[in-house]
């Protein structure tokens, strides 16, 4: 029983120190580590692994009592995700519409987008260092403190509900949701900034390219929005760690098939439009594969510049109304 109210005692003062050092965050505003991250959460994880090595003793002896000390990380971790998002507010404020529209539907997200559209949206840096201190927590510092209670979980004695680790998993089920969220809102806005000139609207200029003949003519339509896209993907690529950068560059690529595919859809009869959405994804694929190679070189994975699934639907289509149309013309 001692050591049990010990280890609770333990699991409050913990908390109640981690909100000390809430109180003192403020000192790490504007700065950044060498992984581009905020250094508060680094000093904070380094703290709770600090205070496992003084429970391991414990632990080995009653290790029953895990299931008290992680329910105190679990929270202790949850404060530190909520501070870190009191603590960069005004930049995740732009982020907000489109992920509580989300639920609405894309045709909801972007008619809002147009009514509210007025100047471009520029990532700032602040949310880079939110996003890539979001994505080592998911990645490096909290699988250390999860696979460190994994291990002390291997000797509690078979029988029971609970398992240990199931709180974390929470918490990064929490985490990994709102990741994807503030990516996905990235995503939108950027391509909405493609949007503000009818010169870079996607669908303008496929719509523009009805009854072109020559690709260098759809092409040189094209060179203001591949211009804007390639300042974009230089602008991310200095704020973003890799996977970071990777995951949104390859969201807007998605994004911007997904134009192309609605386009087409809405008109399937109408064959007038096709060379110049050929001509399209084949500049937005060039666009977004070799700007990435350029920047990130040999650290690129192959997957990573393969054409996302809405630019394969896309030539999908047209690849299949293609096959149509020449069967036709065979029979007739």
């Amino acid at each position: 029983m001692p050591v049990r109210r010990y280890l609770l005692v333990v699991g409050r003062f913990v908390d109640l120190d981690v909100d000390t050092e809430f109180n003192i965050q403020v000192k790490w505003s504007g700065v950044r580590t060498q992984h581009s991250t905020t250094p508060f959460v680094d000093e904070m994880f380094d703290r709770l692994r600090d205070t496992l090595n003084e429970y391991e003793v414990i632990i080995s002896r009653w290790p029953e009592y895990i299931f008290v000390l992680e329910n105190a990380l679990a929270d202790i971790e949850k404060a530190v995700i909520e501070t870190l998002e009191k603590q960069y507010a005004d930049v995740l404020a732009p982020l907000k519409d489109g992920i509580t529209t989300k639920k609405f539907g894309l045709k909801y997200v972007q008619k809002l987008a147009k009514r509210n559209s007025v100047a471009p949206y520029n990532v700032p840096e602040e949310l880079g260092i939110l996003l890539n201190t979001m994505k080592r927590l998911l990645d490096v510092l909290r699988p250390r403190i999860e696979a460190q209670l994994k291990s002390w979980g291997s000797c509690i004695p078979d029988g029971g509900n609970v398992v240990p680790g199931e709180r974390l998993s929470e918490v990064t089920v929490l985490l990994r949701a709102k990741f994807r969220n503030y990516l996905q809102a990235v995503v939108e806005k950027l391509a909405e900034n493609t949007r503000v000139q009818s010169s870079t609207k996607l669908k303008k200029i496929i719509q523009d390219s009805k009854g072109t003949v020559m690709e260098s003519d759809i092409r040189t339509r094209m060179q203001p929005l591949k211009e804007q896209l390639i300042a974009t993907i230089n602008h991310l690529h200095s704020l973003m760690e890799a996977h970071v950068f990777i995951t949104i560059c390859r969201g807007l690529w998605e994004r911007m098939g997904q134009d192309v595919l609605s386009f087409l859809e809405n008109r399937k009869e109408n064959r007038s439009w096709y060379k110049g959405s050929r001509v399209t994804v084949t500049v937005l694929d060039d666009t977004f594969a070799s700007q990435m190679q350029q920047l990130l070189g040999n650290s690129l994975q192959e997957k990573d510049l393969e054409p996302p699934r809405s630019i394969m639907e896309v030539r999908s289509v047209l690849c299949r109304d293609a096959s149509n149309h020449k069967e036709s013309t065979f029979y007739y």
